[in-house]
């Protein structure tokens, strides 16, 4: 726009001191709404926030605990393109998968560090509102556990009031894991992975074999002939040391805010979570380092 004289209202604004540059970023808007709104679905998404009391350390927990979910979500579909990688033998593509698995993995870690900010009395001020509500109940992180291979049956019948969650935990309660695919390839690449880990109920809990372990330590001790697999297996046990690390980082933080209290939902806090912390993801890869 010019003004009687010609000069422009960016040269206006330049000579009062506030520069224009050609370059600065355009709101773009459409008759459709705000196009990267529509994309992300951020309104949607900055609605779902309910804080239920006046306490200034709800949000902080609320909205981490969302971002954990979403987290969950993440890395099941990270997971879920590993594993299908794996047994269609794209081990390079599997490899790239879990690299950013694995970021994933070390972000929800990071989450900790928010939560763990709180003090117990801070906690308290809003803890009665969880009721029964417990972080044991999350489906989501459920899928992810039984997809990685921890599985129990159990823990998905937790969700059978839910007709579609219930439907989606128990088709992966009886799928190969990515670590049955894992096994799966080092069986058909020729290693001496047992006859049981490539055919079996998925569903049922896998068991540790010392026949498993030494198909990995073969991949180790050769690894010039099998560079593809060592690689996978380290990519693995980063994975799965990352695993562990958020599981030890969530004992860390219950034992931070609650001490030896017991937890929501009927858990015994602390000394539940101890426990969990103790399983290791893809064990026979934590077993083979005592024999290298």
């Amino acid at each position: 726009m010019n003004d009687p004289t010609g000069r422009s209202l960016a040269a206006e604004v330049r000579e009062e001191g506030a520069p224009v540059a050609d370059d600065d970023p355009k709101v773009v808007s459409t008759d459709e709404g705000n196009p990267f709104i529509r994309y992300v679905g951020s309104d949607v998404l900055l609605s779902l926030q309910y804080p239920r009391t006046d306490a200034p350390a709800e949000p902080a927990f609320l909205i981490m605990t969302q971002v954990m979910e979403l987290l969950f979500k993440l890395a099941h579909i990270e997971a879920l393109r590993t594993r299908d990688q794996l047994e269609s033998s794209d081990v390079t593509g599997a490899l790239w998968t879990l690299r950013r698995l694995g970021q994933v993995s070390a972000t929800l870690t990071g989450s900790w560090d928010v939560l763990g900010s709180l003090s117990p009395t801070e906690y308290a001020e809003f803890r009665e509102q969880l009721g029964s509500g417990t972080g044991f109940q999350s489906f989501m992180y459920r899928q992810m556990e039984f997809l990685l291979g921890n599985k129990n049956a159990k823990l998905a019948e937790a969700h059978r009031a839910d007709e579609r969650i219930h439907r989606d935990l128990v088709r992966t309660l009886t799928e190969p894991s990515l670590y049955d695919a894992a096994l799966r390839l080092l069986w058909r690449r020729g290693l001496p992975v047992p006859r049981s880990c490539v055919e079996r109920d998925w569903s049922e809990p896998y068991e540790e074999q010392d026949a498993v372990v030494d198909a990995w330590h073969v991949v180790y001790v050769e690894k010039d002939k099998y560079g593809d697999l060592y690689q996978l297996a380290e990519a693995l046990m980063s994975l799965a040391a990352d695993l562990g690390q958020w599981r030890y980082t969530h004992l860390l933080t219950v034992e931070r805010l609650l001490g030896a209290k017991a937890g929501t939902g009927g858990t015994t806090g602390a000394n539940w979570l101890r426990r969990v912390a103790d399983h290791r993801f893809f064990p026979e890869l934590w077993m083979v380092r005592t024999k290298l």
